[in-house]
């Protein structure tokens, strides 16, 4: 049965309101890049609103009515825009941690701690002379002790200095000798990084230190390092600690109960 014109064009009324929201969070998304880009935005911004118009059969007059009405709102909720902006760059991220596949939650041999079969797990990106990473060194231990389903595989980013890349290759050959995550406190909790406190943090976790000496300039460490970098850039984040726990993207050092909930709600899903 047909029914009342004002009922059938109630949802393009709806949609041509969508367009101009999503035109002014486009507009503000690409504020900082070029003219060229910003003008692109803007016209096929208004070439959507126009085909909505049409659509519609919508007057002149109710045309100004309605961008009136979506200026008021913008106007007085102006953070509307940031959160769109946020969701928006949120799925974007996540649709790069997909196409990633299954590299970022397979870890290096040994660069694990928690429960190496747990259903949850945490990817946690870290450099070691990130003073963040070791404030949340207390909260991914307290996760571990606490979730028995919970696997941490971290991965080491090297960003912040030339000692960083050192602390991250002894790491990895720590791993491969079983002992990744003794190194990894032993490191974190010897101060500044250098080759001193280094070769300290190995004898503590108790490596071969000569075995551990011929991995650390391997070249599986070499690649494993560049990849990580790469996979970095891939998703699109710059900062350490970045966790990835489920479908959550998680920067800085945000603290346990935050951490805990990205748990709690991954293993909801399931």
């Amino acid at each position: 049965m047909e029914q009342p014109k004002d009922r059938n064009r109630k949802p393009l009324f709806l949609g041509l309101i969508a367009v101009l929201i999503i035109a002014a969070v486009g507009i503000y998304l690409f504020a900082d890049n070029s003219a060229s880009q910003t003008n692109d935005v803007a016209a096929d911004a208004s070439s959507d609103a126009e085909a909505a118009i049409a659509a519609a059969g919508i007057s002149k007059s109710e045309r100004a009515a309605t961008e009136a009405i979506v200026r008021a709102y913008i106007l007085e909720n102006p953070e509307i825009i940031t959160e769109a902006v946020q969701i928006l760059q949120k799925r974007e991220v996540m649709q790069r941690v997909v196409s990633a596949g299954g590299a970022l939650t397979k870890p290096f041999p040994g660069a694990i701690a928690g429960n190496p079969d747990g259903a949850i797990t945490i990817v946690e990106f870290t450099d070691y002379n990130c003073g963040f990473c070791r404030a949340s060194l207390a909260d991914i231990d307290r996760l571990i002790a606490a979730n028995k389903d919970v696997r941490v595989i971290f991965r080491e980013v090297p960003i912040l200095a030339e000692s960083s890349r050192d602390g991250a290759r002894w790491a990895l050959a720590a791993a491969r000798q079983g002992k990744y995550k003794a190194f990894h406190d032993a490191l974190f909790a010897g101060g500044p990084v250098s080759e001193k406190s280094i070769r300290a943090a190995a004898a503590r976790a108790g490596l071969n230190i000569a075995q551990a000496e011929k991995d650390a300039v391997s070249a599986e460490i070499k690649a494993e390092l560049d990849a990580n970098l790469s996979m970095m850039q891939q998703i699109g984040f710059g900062g350490t600690p970045t966790f990835f726990i489920g479908d959550h993207m998680i920067e800085g050092a945000v603290g346990y109960d935050a951490l805990k909930a990205a748990v709690e709600k991954a293993r909801k899903k399931g």
